[in-house]
């Protein structure tokens, strides 16, 4: 399975401390912690001596100890010590089965099997003139491919986010560009006029977008209102969106946000954010069939939806099984 090869987001790196914590990708448990040295670790959720869930355990000493009998693995999975034989050197196969890890975007991602890509980058990461944080994470009972459509669909605005990012009375969407990545797509020239683009809106105002889907479950937007229709100058914004596709049709999401507002508490930051994706939350849930389609034939489309034509595409010359049907 090819999503095994690819890098995932399962927590935010402040929630893995030195205590187990259960996390579930691509229907498989694992369970993270942090070693000695403070580097995040992922094991499987499962004890190679009789499968006890090791997220029940504890770390100790900078080893990840089994709830069961106690015994203690090293960072490298390597079982170093058993209780009941104190004396006992473990051979080369007691071992846990151990994952990939990388820390990023203050999240921390997992590849389960052995892969050549790279993590979902996020270029406004590290643009220092705006300010980063996340938003979530959401539990949604829709797939991840279904989750990055919705993302990148502008024809909802005016009714699921109506008097928000768009209006009932300005529903037309004009022409745009669409080009192949080698992580996706990108979408350029694409606009919407919206009431209340963003936290900040002091007036209506056509916004530019530009979509960037930069792995199968993760894409990126950037959003410029016209000018003079915020009270922060020069307002720009980039909102990454991250998914942990936990099954088939249940998803775990964050939202990275990169804000040219270094002023406004977080939480006001991130009640714009939170309040958008809760107009959107009911809406994926009640789509069927759940899983994304990727015969163009299963569904309608239009010269709207080119974005997401031209994603379930990608997906499909990408060999994902995942969530689609």
């Amino acid at each position: 399975m090819i999503e095994a090869t690819l890098w995932h987001p399962v927590a935010p790196s402040e929630d893995v401390v030195q205590a187990p914590l259960a996390a579930r990708l691509l229907e498989r448990d694992i369970v993270l912690w942090r070693d000695g040295e403070g580097h995040a670790q992922a094991f499987a959720d499962q004890c190679p001596h009789r499968g006890a869930r090791l997220s029940l355990g504890r770390v100790h000493e900078g080893r990840l100890e089994c709830p069961y009998h106690g015994w203690q693995f090293a960072a490298n999975g390597q079982c170093v010590h058993v209780p009941a034989l104190p004396h006992f050197t473990p051979p080369a196969t007691h071992c846990a089965h151990r994952h990939a890890v990388h820390e990023a975007h203050g999240l921390v991602w997992v590849r389960l099997e052995a892969g050549d890509a790279a993590p979902p980058a996020f270029a406004a990461e590290d643009d220092a003139r705006l300010r980063k944080l996340n938003c979530g994470p959401y539990d949604v009972a829709a797939s991840a491919p279904r989750i990055i459509e919705n993302f990148l669909d502008m024809s909802h605005f005016g009714f699921v986010h109506e008097g928000w990012l768009g209006t009932r009375e300005a529903t037309a969407i004009d022409d745009y560009r669409v080009e192949s990545l080698p992580t996706g797509l990108r979408a350029t020239g694409c606009k919407a006029w919206q009431p209340q683009s963003n936290l900040h809106s002091t007036a209506p105002a056509q916004v530019e977008y530009t979509y960037e889907v930069t792995a199968p479950y993760a894409a990126v937007l950037t959003k410029v209102p016209e000018a003079g229709t915020t009270a922060v100058r020069d307002w720009r914004e980039a909102i990454a969106l991250f998914i942990c596709p936990v099954t088939p049709v249940r998803s775990r999401v964050w939202f990275r946000l990169a804000v040219a507002d270094f002023e406004s508490p977080a939480e006001k930051l991130q009640a714009f954010q939170h309040t958008i994706f809760m107009q959107d939350q009911p809406v994926l849930a009640s789509q069927v069939p759940r899983c994304l389609p990727l015969d163009l034939r299963a569904e309608l489309h239009t010269a709207a939806d080119k974005a997401s034509s031209f994603y379930r595409r990608f997906l499909r010359h990408s060999g994902i099984t995942f969530g689609v049907c």
